[in-house]
């Protein structure tokens, strides 16, 4: 999905639509399935969604759908694959992940 351009589209249709609650619950989930994994390819796949602006994204999507569970479970997982890992690359992540919001 990486090499496929799949993370800025994803990240255009969420500042695209941040009213719309199901693009925001379906991009976010997206994000969140992307960033998941382990060792080298899941550190490359969170650092593109970094990289792409995901972040920010996520939180504002937190904050303008407070109501909405699809919404809060999806971006809070998309968050916390993005953000964790090891070593310094995870704890850059991590910090930018509570910079963004």
């Amino acid at each position: 999905a990486v090499d496929a351009g799949a993370l800025p589209l994803l990240v255009t249709a969420i500042g695209a639509h941040p009213a719309d609650a199901g693009v925001q619950e379906r991009a976010c989930n997206a994000l969140g399935n992307i960033a998941c994994g382990e060792g080298a390819q899941g550190e490359v796949r969170s650092q593109a969604a970094v990289d792409a602006g995901a972040l920010p994204l996520l939180v504002t999507a937190i904050g303008a759908h407070p109501a909405d569970a699809g919404v809060q479970e999806r971006a809070c997982n998309a968050l916390g694959n993005i953000a964790c890992g090891e070593g310094a690359q995870g704890e850059v992540r991590s910090q930018a992940a509570v910079d963004a919001g």
